[in-house]
């Protein structure tokens, strides 16, 4: 597609993936988080901006957009609300069970009376009957597990939400709450230098699925001069970041990676990722590498 500013960006060069069996997304997608204000606490700095970016999201085909009640908090459902309802063509994922006390200060909550106040107030917050795709954003170590799906569980049936996913969580968790609810997607940090979430996307590519990566723009070393990122990326002509999310997209089919940005031009640098195709060469040392780093990082 060419885009009203005369460009060839398009999302859709990434793919798309089917979450659930029955909503199926760009593989790109966007994360809501930084259309916040520093320590994702509060309103963004420029406010316009952020608008701006969420318009574009529509211009340059993303169709995907996962945020969560605890960003701002409220700030981001808010402004997702203002600027793109009623949602044409649009999956809206959102997340809750994360309290916040201040900038950078998170504390998981997962009482179901709580868990249910997060869901229905992010339908109000939304203009939503349902959510697509609400994850709970963390299980709570203090409450009992089967309370948390049991609770996810009941709003499901009661048509509050669509879909089920789980937020940095191991295999077994994924298990356990399975026997409550289909899980479609899981969020855990994964990106070139942080593997530890390796079993869990091999064993959602086995099920069939969506791993949304956060953080996954996170070079670390890798993103240092004379790496192999840095190299790719200057032979490319492209960021550092477009070479990363490029990795990101072929790693794996069930692979939704979300890079966040309150810029319109770094959601375009973003963007221009989907049609960058790394060559078998240049995707195993940037594997290698990112591998090493990942090592030496003690499984980060």
């Amino acid at each position: 597609m060419t885009d009203p500013h005369g460009t060839d960006l398009d999302a859709g060069r990434s793919g798309q993936f089917t979450i659930g069996g029955d909503l199926t997304v760009t593989r790109l997608g966007f994360g809501a988080m930084r259309i916040t204000g520093p320590g994702i606490w509060g309103p963004p700095v420029n406010i316009e901006a952020a608008r701006q970016t969420l318009r574009r999201l529509v211009e340059l085909g993303v169709d995907f957009i996962d945020t969560a009640d605890s960003y701002g908090p409220y700030v981001s459902e808010d402004l997702i609300a203002e600027v793109l309802k009623p949602y044409k063509g649009l999956t809206i994922a959102t997340k809750g069970g994360l309290t916040r006390h201040g900038p950078n200060i998170w504390a998981p909550v997962g009482r179901p009376e709580y868990l249910r106040q997060c869901v229905l107030m992010s339908l109000r917050r939304l203009g939503l009957e349902r959510i697509d795709l609400w994850q709970l954003h963390r299980v709570d170590a203090k409450v009992p597990q089967d309370e948390q799906f049991g609770a996810i569980a009941e709003m499901q049936r009661e048509g509050l939400i669509r879909h089920v996913g789980l937020s940095e969580v191991s295999v077994e968790t994924m298990k356990a709450a399975g026997r409550f609810f289909p899980v479609v997607s899981v969020q855990n940090r994964f990106n070139l230098v942080d593997r530890k979430s390796e079993d869990v996307l091999d064993y959602c590519e086995q099920q069939g699925i969506g791993f949304i990566p956060w953080a996954p723009l996170d070079g670390g070393a890798l993103a240092r001069e004379g790496s192999a990122l840095t190299d790719i990326a200057r032979d490319r002509g492209v960021g550092p970041g477009q070479v990363a999310l490029a990795w990101m997209l072929r790693r794996s089919p069930v692979m939704l990676p979300i890079p966040g940005t309150g810029s319109p031009a770094h959601l375009e640098e973003n963007v221009a990722a989907a049609a960058l195709t790394l060559s078998d060469e240049e995707a195993a040392i940037l594997d290698r590498q990112g591998a090493q780093a990942s090592a030496k990082a003690g499984g980060r």
